[in-house]
């Protein structure tokens, strides 16, 4: 037990830094993808994680696989596509899950272009999937200020943003506007996803914020209680994963999102109508 399960963060530093890094992505993760799940932004979400591929592309471009500079042009380029999606589906008759999705694929295109452009498919690789075993002192250091920001902001202004998701009326009517909430819950999700970015690439990135969530609602209604499971659900993946890579020699990336996955599939098996657990229900039984 002690060579599968510890052994591998005793002996290799990378994976030490991986462990870390993946633990304080789960700390951001939990709260922001069930906010996600709560006002049905789930595809928003996954736009926006592309969204970053054209300006991380731009970054790397100027100044090579920086992940400093890849990381604060991805933001500015997730917020852009934000803000032009919103702008689109105010001044057109289309929907806004329309202008997100035509927004993505400008996106994904434009990214992929430009860095097949002025690298290799080895760089594109890199920006799509991400290095998790790869992480040094410096973007661990990124990631945990990322996380601290986005924690700080969420328990700053908890309320309002939990008000705008379901009642966007109310709060308007106690507060004044709600765009301001709304457009600082969406910087939230893009400084998120950045974060993840950084460790596991565009096309991953949306996966260790949504799937511990999902899984999290299928055991607890109660937001706070959701929201605390789902931290520990990312923090557990994250850890298989790393395992499971490790030992299987798989990529360190799909390794973590594929342990989500599992978590995710078994929490909804356990909490559908046919499990065990909703035939205890029905009969009255609390097991």
């Amino acid at each position: 037990m002690y060579q599968t399960l510890i052994a591998p963060f005793d002996n290799f530093s990378f994976m030490r830094m991986a462990l870390v890094g993946v633990l304080a992505l789960a700390l951001i993760n939990g709260p922001i993808g069930l906010m996600l799940l709560m006002r049905r932004m789930t595809l928003v979400g996954n736009v926006l994680s592309h969204a970053i591929v054209p300006g991380a592309a731009l970054g790397f471009v100027m100044v090579g696989p920086s992940m400093a500079v890849m990381g604060l042009s991805g933001f500015v380029s997730g917020v852009v596509v934000a803000i032009l999606a919103g702008v689109a589906t105010q001044l057109t008759p289309l929907r806004q899950d329309v202008n997100f999705v035509a927004f993505y694929l400008l996106s994904l295109t434009a990214g992929s272009l430009l860095v097949l452009a002025f690298g290799s498919n080895v760089d594109l690789m890199r920006v799509f999937f991400g290095t998790v075993l790869a992480i040094d002192l410096g973007v661990l250091a990124m990631i945990a200020a990322i996380a601290t920001v986005v924690l700080v902001g969420l328990a700053v202004f908890y309320r309002p943003l939990l008000v705008d998701g379901f009642d966007p009326r109310f709060l308007g009517s106690v507060a004044g506007g709600t765009d301001v909430y709304a457009g600082m819950f969406m910087a939230m999700v893009v400084a998120t996803l950045v974060a993840n970015f950084l460790a596991l690439g565009t096309l991953l990135a949306v996966g260790p914020l949504l799937l511990p969530a999902a899984a999290a609602r299928c055991w607890a209604k109660r937001l706070g209680a959701a929201m605390a499971l789902s931290v520990l659900l990312g923090a557990v993946g994250g850890y298989a994963g790393l395992l499971m890579s490790l030992h299987a020699n798989m990529p360190s990336g799909p390794s973590i999102v594929l342990a989500d996955g599992i978590i995710f599939v078994i929490s909804l098996a356990a909490s559908g109508r046919w499990s065990v657990m909703s035939s205890f229900k029905a009969r009255g039984i609390s097991p």
